[in-house]
């Protein structure tokens, strides 16, 4: 097996440190020690002209001096010497290097001095972990490559911990030995050496069980939808904080599809995608990974759980429905069990308040707590108490869950009701035995949503995206989208018809006489909708009138259109009753086109109801996503309305996630709003296309015609660029 790129890096056999220091508690003093601290079996080499050793180490000059080329260099010198520090490892043909700096200059030049870092490593095909970064450390082979000075020597594990802020790091990997890691990076600046390569890295270590993942920004999407799915082909779960999920959208946008899609969107779809567990605090990421990273499973079922509380328990099952955490009902054998050892009073059920007289406790806490466990509606099991050292009730406890995963090999775990208890030792004494000690009731339940959502995706079947059109007709809408010309209504329909999505029988017509024959041709009641450039909301304009019954009405309806728009409409036949739904294409500046699953109408403003999808995908995928709109519900059918064809809605959101995967690239934003979902069947009603090149022609500059431009003109130009630029 050929080695990793990243081996050099991250398991260097030599390390040299440039500006390594004997004075106390500095940058490279520190290095020195953290390197020389745990296990780490390589060469280590201090260069600082000043001193003839340091730290019992030989001190050299500089790197030429060496008496081999080292695998790594790290830089721990002043941003000013960065340049000449990266010339000098190059030079001496290291092959990787760390630095913990910012990389920022006053005053600096264009480029400034981290992109020249990062031009100078990507020349010389060398990884870099920082700047602005706290270090790694690989306690595979006990390697300690950092400044940051823990409190106690971290513990072997299976938990990647990869970070972009270096203090949530700290926060990880100083604070609490029960977490074992196997690799922790702070990944700072990436100049060189990305999240994604990190992953890469990580899920090639056999000890390697789970992947925690702390992000600002991904700046390598390619690679990093790589590596999830790498991740998800070797069965690694991957837990995710993402910062900044509540920054400004992107851009301002033209759809409703747009504007809904702030930046954080992309995640939602490649996480949702590649079934990544995102969490929202840094208990909540630390809680899930320790489950992941135990050495069980979970199997079919739920969670079970033992308290000694009736009132903690009820606070529980409020929890664990809000967490959406499944607690199963004990099989009739389990009830006559626990029946058999409880207090006169108690109920034998799940989850067990097992606390009566306090006669025989241990006994009755043991027996019970394994009769849950071997239940067969039993995925993972957990003592829910608020742990205190010393404490009897709480040492008993520990004891429960110690001889419960001794018995059986279904994972387990100990919860606290209240976090602010001293339990150290308690922790040292479960984490001995691969058991979690989870800090709080809702973070528990968190961590166990994450851990059981794992198993049941990865019994998801493969994606099987429905056909395309097929060449000819996908090179056609391709050279049509890179036109400049914009698409109107009738186009953008057709376009989602020849992707096979359902949409109304519909003729564009520019009179009167036009619009009766059109009505007759599509089958009274019709739609008539201004077909003018230039409008993209048209409802917004009074640009659409529905429900025309007879040609009296299509007559008048046409004349208020002409005189208030212009003459100009698609004369549409009317869907039949149903939910209003919504379906969109927009166009991330990371990860690519994305499709959107949402409410209809107003309500996807309103309620911001909607799913972010990475195409392609099928029918079962966006069923999901369906599912959890909180205008699912309405699919129900809801006040005697019939229940609608939730199948054929995801089979259009599948059909159009096809569209978007192969024209995407083509376009700026695609709109189906509404999409009437019946009792039978879906329909596309209304469709905005806004093409990149449409845009890009707006924006480019109209050559002066004149200084005695006609105000006429003025209003042409407005109605074909201003109603589309600023959208709603």
């Amino acid at each position: 097996m050929s080695e990793h790129r990243l081996t050099p890096l991250l398991r260097p056999r030599s390390i040299a440190v440039i500006g390594a220091s004997v004075t106390p508690d500095s940058v490279g003093n520190t290095c020195v020690r953290m390197i020389r601290r745990g296990r780490y079996s390589g060469s280590v080499y201090p260069i600082n002209p000043k001193y003839p050793e340091i730290e019992g180490l030989k001190c050299y000059p500089a790197l030429a001096d060496l008496p081999e080329a080292p695998d790594l260099v790290v830089f721990c010198v002043a941003n000013h010497r960065l340049e000449e520090a990266m010339a000098d490892a190059i030079r001496c043909k290291a092959r990787a290097a760390a630095f913990f700096s910012s990389g920022y200059l006053d005053d600096d030049i264009d480029p400034p001095l981290a992109k020249r870092l990062a031009a100078m490593a990507k020349a010389a095909d060398m990884p870099v972990n920082g700047g602005n970064c706290m270090g790694f450390y690989n306690l595979d082979i006990g390697l300690f490559m950092s400044f940051g000075w823990p409190p106690y020597e971290c513990r072997p594990g299976h938990i990647a911990l990869l970070s972009h802020s270096g203090s949530s790091w700290s926060s990880l990997t100083l604070n609490d030995e029960r977490l074992g890691y196997n690799l922790c990076v702070s990944a700072g600046l990436e100049i060189a050496t990305s999240v994604a390569d990190y992953m890469d890295y990580a899920l090639d270590q056999p000890n390697t069980r789970a992947i925690g993942l702390i992000l600002e920004t991904v700046r390598d999407p390619g690679n990093f939808i790589a590596s999830l799915r790498k991740a998800n082909a070797r069965g690694i779960p991957v837990v995710a904080l993402k910062i900044g999920r509540t920054a400004e959208s992107i851009r301002l946008a033209i759809s409703h599809s747009g504007a809904i899609a702030g930046n954080d969107a992309a995640y939602e779809a490649i996480f949702d995608r590649f079934g990544v567990h995102r969490v929202e605090a840094l208990d909540e990421l630390a809680a899930s990974l320790s489950l992941f990273a135990q050495d069980r499973k979970p199997g079919k079922g739920g969670l079970c759980a033992i308290l000694d509380s009736g009132a903690e328990r009820e606070l529980l099952i409020d929890l664990a429905s809000d967490a959406k955490v499944s607690l199963p009902v004990m099989t009739p054998g389990t009830t006559k069990t626990l029946a058999g050892l409880l207090d006169p009073g108690l109920e034998p059920v799940n989850p067990l308040d097992a606390w009566g007289t306090g006669h025989n406790w241990m006994h009755i806490f043991t027996e019970s707590f394994c009769a849950l466990v071997a239940d067969p509606n039993t995925a993972v099991a957990a003592v829910f108490s608020s742990m205190r050292d010393g404490a009897a009730v709480s040492e008993g406890w520990a004891d429960v869950a110690i001889e419960a995963k001794r018995r059986f090999d279904k994972p387990v775990a100990v919860v606290t009701n209240f976090g602010w208890t001293k339990h150290v030792e308690t922790a040292k004494r479960l984490a001995a035995h691969r058991i979690p000690l989870i800090e709080g009731t809702k973070t528990g339940l968190v961590a166990v949503r994450h851990f059981l959502a794992e198993r049941d995706r990865a019994s998801w079947p493969a994606l099987r995206p429905p056909k395309g059109p097929g060449a000819k007709v996908r090179d056609r809408w391709r050279a049509r989208l890179a036109e400049p010309r914009g698409l109107d209504e009738a186009e953008a329909l057709g376009l989602l018809a020849d992707y096979a999505i359902a949409v109304p029988k519909l003729r564009v017509v520019e009179g009167a006489d036009e619009a009766l024959k059109a009505a007759r041709a599509v089958g009274y009641p019709v739609a008539l909708k201004t077909a003018m450039p230039g409008i993209a909301h048209k409802s917004d304009v009074g640009g659409v009138k529905l429900g025309l019954k007879d040609a009296k009405a299509v007559k008048g309806a046409y004349a208020e259109l002409r005189k208030s728009l212009g003459p100009r409409v698609v004369v549409a036949a009317m869907a039949g009753k149903g939910v209003e739904m919504a379906l969109g294409v927009v166009l991330d500046a990371q990860f690519g086109p994305l499709v959107m699953i949402g409410a209809g109408g107003i309500l996807i403003e309103l309620l911001g109801d909607r799913r972010m999808a990475h195409p392609p995908f099928d029918a079962v995928a966006a069923r999901r996503d369906i599912d959890r709109l909180k205008a699912r519900k309405l699919l129900d059918g809801m006040r005697g309305a019939p229940p609608a064809d939730v199948r054929a809605f995801a089979e259009i959101a599948a059909r159009l996630s096809v569209l978007a995967s192969e024209l995407g690239d083509l376009l700026a934003e695609l709109d189906v709003n509404p999409v009437i979902v019946g009792a039978k069947g879906a329909v596309a009603v209304d469709a905005l296309v806004v093409t990149k090149a449409e845009l890009a022609a707006s924006k480019a500059p109209k050559p002066r015609k004149g200084s005695d431009r006609k105000s006429g003109d003025r209003k042409s130009r407005d109605r074909k660029f201003g109603v589309r630029k600023f959208g709603h």
